[in-house]
């Protein structure tokens, strides 16, 4: 099954500041959240990459890596909502 993988870019509030962030939506339902790495508290080697800072259903995981890109990030979403459950 192929899902409908959208993103809306929003700043996102963290730690005071705001950050890139984009909504993802998966079949026009809210999936996940994801923001741009940015701060200066973060490890140099992943400035600029992309962290789950919130999933929603299949996607609520601690576990989720970072991705380079938001495509990434979407596909990420889409093998999570449609992997089948162990």
């Amino acid at each position: 099954m192929v899902l409908d993988i959208t993103f809306i870019p929003m700043r996102v509030l963290i730690d005071g500041h705001d950050t890139d962030g984009r909504l993802v939506l998966a079949d026009n339902q809210l999936a996940a959240v994801f923001v741009r790495l940015e701060g200066t508290h973060h490890d140099p080697e992943h400035k600029g990459w992309w962290h789950l800072e919130a999933g929603f259903g299949k996607c609520n995981s601690q576990n989720a890596p970072l991705f380079r890109t938001p495509e990434e990030a979407g596909t990420w979403v889409e093998q999570t909502l449609t992997r089948k459950a162990a």
